[in-house]
């Protein structure tokens, strides 16, 4: 199962605004992802509450893993960046 690290981006974490974007844009998917703490059980990248109960703040390191590489890729990327910013 294809796996990235990433580091979170968001200003303030990954609270409501920036996991709607993510869980909206694992949503158009054609496969699962989830998102998770290291060591901590994942969460399905495609509910935005979901993502929140993580509590991943600024700077925080989040996993991110799916069947399909591109689509593991795509959701990292939205993690990596300040989605507060836009």
């Amino acid at each position: 199962m294809p796996t990235r690290t990433v580091t979170v981006g968001s200003a303030v974490g990954l609270h409501a605004r920036p996991a709607a974007i993510i869980s909206e844009a694992a949503g158009e998917l054609d496969s699962d992802v989830l998102i998770g703490v290291p060591g901590e059980e994942p969460v399905d990248a495609g509910s935005s509450l979901l993502i929140m109960t993580l509590g991943a703040g600024n700077g925080d390191t989040i996993e991110v893993s799916g069947d399909n590489q591109a689509d593991v890729d795509a959701i990292a990327a939205l993690v990596e960046k300040d989605l507060d910013a836009e």
